[in-house]
């Protein structure tokens, strides 16, 4: 395919994203300066539509693109439409101001689905692909201890281990020692084999508690494994005409958490963004939609945030904002670890 009929492809992909109706050549002559006449347009409209990258929707109708003419698009976007300066100062400001993680989600995802007028789904970041940044032991009582862990992407978690026998100062801060030592900077998927030999490590005396610190530790990370997500902004599904059918299985299936999981890409993606369009989406409710993700995360990605919509989307600027937020929340993990 030469260029001019990309550019026939693109102005008719634009036209029909701004306007909701199908485009003919004599507006893609008008509105667009390819230098060439409305016959010619014509021409590769015609060679386009042979190809399977528009479609008429009805008799003497202008063209629209179908599922195909989108991905050639996306696949020959030339530029990106990046966000403003303004846009950029507000998204930093609004995600900078988060007080911790639960809040740079919650902010993340009401963020993402302003920005592109689509429905935004963010997931936590994932355990399973975290660290320990840090281990701190709060003595409450002499036979209490509350312990803090605290990971790399942010996560705090927070348990309670109960003391065989009375606990002065200095074994607090033996048992505090020993456990950074075996476990600062290691992934949380190690944490039950790093503390098996925990209670060896320590005078006979402090060997039960420990094994109780060793126990409390493995069962927090097992408890706490399962895969979160954040969905905001269901209401722009809404907004116009879309899809063909009824949209009520796609408001369901956004309700179901694995089915979301699903939606983001397999969690062992490191792909910095992906744009899946119509039949590319695995997930049955999900063919008339387009779904847009991008992982994030401190150096290697430990989550992935998106927006899922219909294929009639504005793509360089919905690509440019997950672009764009997954950036600046890998940004704020970075600056916290």
């Amino acid at each position: 395919m030469d260029d001019r009929k990309l550019e026939v492809l693109r102005a008719i992909v634009e036209d029909y994203v701004a306007t909701q109706e199908p485009v003919g050549s004599k507006a893609v002559s008008q509105r667009h300066a390819l230098g060439v006449s409305a016959a010619t347009v014509r021409n590769d409209m015609a060679y386009l539509e042979d190809a399977g990258y528009i479609q008429q929707p009805h008799t003497s109708a202008g063209r629209i693109p179908t599922a195909k003419g989108y991905r050639l698009f996306v696949d020959r976007l030339g530029k990106i439409k990046p966000l403003s300066a303004a846009e950029r100062r507000a998204v930093h400001r609004f995600l900078s101001e988060a007080i911790d993680l639960d809040d740079v989600v919650t902010r993340t995802v009401r963020l993402l689905a302003q920005l592109t007028h689509q429905v935004a789904v963010v997931q936590y970041p994932s355990l399973n692909r975290s660290s320990v940044r840090h281990l701190e032991l709060v003595s409450l009582t002499p036979n209490r201890l509350m312990v803090v862990m605290i990971t790399d992407t942010g996560r705090v978690e927070q348990r309670y281990v109960e003391a065989p026998a009375e606990l002065g100062e200095a074994h607090v801060l033996e048992l505090r020692r020993l456990a950074n030592e075996q476990l600062q900077g290691k992934a949380l998927a190690d944490v039950p084999s790093l503390t098996a030999d925990l209670a060896a490590l320590v005078r006979p005396e402090l060997r039960d508690t420990a094994a109780e610190l060793a126990r409390v530790l493995k069962e927090t990370v097992v408890a706490r494994t399962e895969e979160r997500v954040a969905v905001a902004g269901a209401a722009n599904l809404t907004r116009g005409n879309f899809f063909a059918g009824s949209m009520r299985p796609i408001l369901e299936a956004l309700e179901e958490e694995v089915v979301l999981m699903q939606l983001l890409g397999r969690a062992d993606s490191n792909a910095l963004l992906t744009v899946r369009i119509g039949d590319e989406n695995e997930i049955d409710d999900f063919r008339e939609t387009t779904v847009v993700t991008a992982g994030y995360g401190p150096g290697s990605v430990v989550g992935h945030m998106g927006v899922l919509g219909p294929t009639r989307m504005d793509y360089p600027g919905t690509i440019a904002a997950v672009r764009a937020v997954a950036r600046y929340v890998s940004e704020i993990l970075e600056q916290n670890r």
